[in-house]
């Protein structure tokens, strides 16, 4: 019994596992919310942040491994085809100028090393240690920067797809209004009341409306596809958006009396960030007059025989410890141009944040222009729907009582269906610019 459940099991794991991952890769109601998360966890731009944060972490220790002891090792070995030959005075005949050569050394030759050594002061060295923090903050804004775009992009895609779908729905009122309408018309016609042209106007309408409906349901799949892009969501795989009207009617308002203060941008942030890496360098530049310190010692092994068999039976050893500065005393005025591109890269600096901050400023007074211009038309736009709807319902019953013309209910009709588009179209551009708003503010949720 327990081998026949082990292989059943065996046999129905790998579609637990395809479940459980189809599960975790896929929403099941995506709200704006979660398409934000889901986002923010899967898209590939985030994920590349994210390593570029580890990059940047491994960058970093790599740079401060520096600081600590350095231990080498080498190994050598040496045979000679030929022995070396040096000269040595004559000591048989100490007067004479003549030099003798003499053969020196042995055939075999073997040198095992140990070297370590420690950086005292190193102005690379010390130029990691003090900008590792920032480097780090850099990366961390990078990542904020990408969730911000990711999260003003998804949600911009988010209420246009809705849009579209909502426009759809509009559609199929109003193809049943038209559907009922033509069905009258045609009833009245054959009865002699009215003539055939009330019924054509009825049939030319309602094959408009079928035709922008057909047109609607195409571009839903391209803005779901394009969402999905922007979610980093698997595209062959099925995403249902949900919403909720009178939630996105709540969320139009924002406070327009807020100041903008440019600090608050991820923009200025990262700005303010590569200027401190820009002083960094300033420094270290300066550092350049200083010299490098650093301290060693080393152990050698020597072994030496003329028999290669007894090379290693013979060891003289060897041992040194040692304190090296370095200090370059002219380099052709290469320190002080260098200094000097360091403090002019600086200053240029300063006219990126001043030039930020006028834009950042330029930025909210025109998104706030815009958003006070969308919210008094969808305001208007709101009254204007629910005119719309009365006409409509009045003409219709005065029609059918015969008071009115079936003109009349056409154009109500297409008055109602435009004051329908119209309102949800600005319903959409009030949201899109409150979070043009935001972003200029520099208040997006990022969940």
């Amino acid at each position: 019994m327990k081998k026949y459940l082990i292989a059943c099991l065996v046999l129905v794991w790998p579609y637990f596992s395809y479940s459980q991952q189809a599960a975790d890769t896929t929403l099941q109601q995506a709200s704006l919310e979660s398409c934000i998360r889901y986002a923010l966890q899967h898209q590939p731009v985030i994920k590349q942040s994210e390593i570029d944060q580890l990059i940047a972490e491994r960058t970093i220790r790599s740079a401060l491994s520096s600081w600590l002891p350095q231990i080498s090792g080498a190994y050598n070995l040496q045979h000679y085809l030929k022995m070396p030959v040096s000269l040595f005075p004559n000591f048989n005949n100490p007067t004479s100028p003549e030099r003798v050569p003499v053969t020196t050394g042995v055939a075999n030759l073997s040198n095992i090393q140990l070297t370590l050594s420690q950086n005292l002061f190193n102005r690379d060295v010390l130029l990691a240690s003090r900008t590792a923090d920032t480097y780090r903050q850099q990366a961390r804004q990078n990542l904020t920067n990408n969730r911000i775009d990711i999260t003003v992009n998804v949600s911009k895609a988010f209420y246009d797809l809705i849009l579209t779908q909502k426009q759809v729905e509009i559609l199929d009122g109003d193809i049943i209004r038209l559907e009922r309408s033509l069905q009258d018309a045609t009833n009245q016609y054959k009865s002699g009341i009215v003539d055939r042209t009330d019924y054509k106007r009825a049939a030319i309408a309602l094959n408009n409306s079928r035709a922008q409906r057909k047109q609607a349901i195409e571009q839903i799949g391209s803005k779901a596809q394009l969402l999905k892009q922007l979610m980093g969501y698997p595209s062959k795989a099925e995403l249902q958006v949900a919403y909720d009207t009178l939630q996105l009617v709540n969320e139009v308002v924002i406070d327009t009396t807020q100041f903008i203060k440019p600090e608050n941008r991820i923009e200025f942030q990262l700005l303010r960030t590569q200027q401190d890496l820009l002083k960094a360098n300033l420094q270290y530049n300066r550092w350049a007059y200083l010299p490098s310190v650093s301290a060693s010692g080393s152990y050698n092994f020597v072994f030496q025989n003329s028999e290669f068999a007894k090379l290693y039976s013979r060891n003289f050893p060897n041992s040194l410890i040692g304190l090296t500065i370095a200090l370059p005393i002219y380099q052709g005025g290469k320190r002080v141009q260098e200094s000097r591109i360091a403090e002019l890269r600086l200053q240029r600096s300063e006219w990126d944040l001043t030039n930020l901050s006028n834009a950042v400023n330029a930025e909210y007074q025109q998104a706030l222009a815009n958003y006070k211009g969308n919210l008094a038309t969808y305001r208007a736009l709101q009254e204007n729907l629910d005119l719309a709807t009365d006409v409509y319902r009045v003409i219709q019953l005065q029609y059918r009582s015969g008071i009115r013309t079936y003109l009349d209910v056409i154009i109500a009709q297409n008055d109602l269906r435009t004051t329908q588009l119209t309102y949800f179209n600005a319903l959409y551009q009030v949201l899109v610019s409150k979070l043009d708003v935001q972003r200029a503010l520099g208040t997006v949720p990022t969940y």
